[in-house]
């Protein structure tokens, strides 16, 4: 078992009138079956209502499943007795900073989870410390947060997580809110936070590009697990992800149009080093063949 597991996992939003009779039922997961290895770093995508960011809510005990089971770290999500255990494993970062960062100071808001843990002093401060370092936000630690940028308001959030020593950050869309630099700021802080300190990251995202280099990639939609595979193996699918309302990497789109107009390619180009490369030969074989005619 990874160190998140889902089995058929089902989660109905009830709607219900002022006597409590029920209204209307919505399914958001239906029939879930799931497993996310520690270490890995796991891209979600989906139109919206496809139920992501519902699965999220259940990573963290936000949410209890109607029916099926959830484990985090060999924990059931509806364990009572586990609640703060398993919140204390997947930390969760949400889309608008704002709604997390509570702090007047910088420092203070990252310390605020551990504090709240009964974590001593003493280790408070050095988890603040080691934690600024890794989001790169230890010049800003005696700022207020209403002076940072979104970015920066988005970094201060995940090291907030970060104070807490989860095992997992589950992010829900949480470049959502900014401009391209700071949503290039944090990607770039949550793969090193992936690579160096060994954290299962959980991407909620509807920005392709920030996936290409996840280690997996799950598409979801109306509620089901539709794709699972690598990146290159899931946007190898142009067709297929188009179907489920989904874009591909810009680059990725600029290659399947050039295939389909006869450009020999490979499916699944990622970046635009990747299609400069297969590009060339194709370029030179052309020119040379213009010379020749000529």
């Amino acid at each position: 078992m990874g160190i998140i597991k889902a089995s058929r996992l089902i989660y109905d939003y009830i709607r219900r009138d002022e006597e409590d009779h029920v209204e209307e039922v919505n399914r958001a997961i239906d029939g879930l079956e799931l497993d996310i290895k520690a270490g890995d770093f796991v891209a979600i995508l989906g139109h919206n209502g496809s139920g992501k960011s519902t699965f999220a809510k259940q990573v963290n005990g936000i949410l209890l499943p109607t029916e099926g089971t959830v484990w985090i770290s060999g924990m059931k999500t509806t364990d009572e007795n586990h609640i703060w255990d398993i919140r204390k494993t997947a930390g969760m970062v949400f889309q608008n900073p704002d709604n997390q960062i509570i702090g007047n100071v910088v420092e203070e808001d990252v310390g605020f989870g551990p504090e709240n843990l009964g974590v001593p002093t003493e280790e408070i401060w050095r988890r603040v410390d080691e934690s600024l370092e890794a989001v790169g936000m230890t010049a800003y630690r005696l700022k207020s947060p209403n002076k940072l940028s979104g970015g920066q308001k988005q970094r201060v959030a995940i090291a907030g997580v970060m104070a807490m020593k989860p095992q997992c950050i589950i992010l829900d869309e949480p470049t959502a809110m900014l401009d391209p630099n700071g949503r290039t700021e944090v990607i770039r802080t949550i793969h090193e936070l992936n690579r160096k300190e060994g954290i299962t990251v959980l991407l909620i995202t509807h920005y392709m590009e920030e996936v290409i280099w996840a280690d997996r990639v799950i598409v979801m939609d109306d509620g089901h697990l539709v794709m699972d595979g690598t990146p290159r193996e899931i946007f190898s699918q142009v067709k297929e992800l188009k179907g489920y309302r989904l874009d591909v990497p810009q680059v990725t789109e600029l290659a399947y149009e050039l295939k389909k107009e006869g450009v020999e390619l490979p499916d699944g180009i990622l970046t635009i080093e990747e299609l400069i490369e297969h590009l060339l030969p194709v370029l030179q074989s052309a020119g040379a063949k213009a010379v020749k005619d000529s």
